[in-house]
């Protein structure tokens, strides 16, 4: 099976204006956009036919050609990284049996995540769409309570049957939980992990349904799918040692920043 993985990247997010061209110092020193970091996690994944940078930016384009990747232009109108996807693979001819949305902000987003995830979409012939949760351990959960804490918008949190499949996205902390958990603790939350992969089929029909009212409230694109009835396969991944997390806000670049400095990554 042919696979996609597309990088959808635009300059005017909301919450954090050409966030795509953000420096992030690695651990020898060495600077590097967030866009080339997320397009070098993207090279490292295997089985994977071609990859691309998905934007509507003349900036992110010039960019991202500058350190070898190859850019598919998109229009304005996209309202998410999932639409972005739609239209590239439709501008590529349509001819790929998975595609990958590797989001622009995740560049610490491990390669075997992203193999796993595609192996998960591969066994479950009902699902139209997978995405990786990771099992936090105390110290992110604490990390999620606390951005809340103090009104920020950090990682998102997933619930799911006992099938795997999807029965909710959050930017609060689901499900709760009373208890207090170590640093070394597994808890019964789910980081989110901001990849997703599709049939064709499932992401074509995507932007032909109007925004819900659930991702118009929560800013969760995968809700659309849910909402239209679609099934979103939960594939659980394993850290294996790898912090992991996503540029969400400004605030969130010295962390990164630590967690390559902590794990040796240039």
């Amino acid at each position: 099976m042919s696979v996609l993985i597309a990088i959808p990247a635009r300059y005017a997010s909301t919450r954090y204006p050409g966030k795509p061209l953000v420096p992030l110092t690695g651990a020898s020193g060495k600077a590097m956009t967030l866009i080339e970091r997320s397009w070098r996690a993207a090279c490292s994944v295997s089985g994977v036919d071609k990859v691309v940078v998905a934007t509507d930016d003349d900036r992110i384009r010039a960019a991202s050609e500058a350190f070898g990747a190859e850019v598919v232009m998109t229009s304005e109108t996209c309202q998410n990284g999932t639409e972005r996807c739609a239209e590239t693979h439709a501008n590529l001819g349509a001819g790929y049996d998975i595609v990958v949305n590797l989001q622009g902000d995740a560049p610490l987003t491990p390669h075997w995540f992203v193999e796993d995830l595609i192996a998960g979409l591969r066994a479950a012939p009902d699902a139209g769409v997978a995405t990786p949760v990771l099992r936090c351990d105390g110290g992110a959960l604490n990390s999620l309570l606390n951005d809340r804490k103090h009104g920020r918008v950090g990682g998102t949190t997933a619930v799911f049957a006992a099938d795997h499949s999807a029965l909710y996205f959050s930017k609060e902390v689901v499900p709760y939980t009373a208890q207090s958990y170590a640093a070394t603790d597994d808890t019964p939350v789910f980081h989110h992990v901001g990849v997703y992969a599709y049939r064709p089929d499932a992401l074509a029909a995507y932007p032909t349904w109007p925004t819900g009212p659930l991702e118009q409230l929560e800013g969760l694109e995968q809700l659309r799918f849910m909402e239209n009835g679609r099934k979103v396969l939960c594939v659980e991944v394993e850290a294996k040692g790898r912090q992991f997390w996503e540029l969400n806000n400004p605030q969130d670049v010295p962390k990164l920043e630590q967690m390559m400095a902590e794990m040796g990554l240039d």
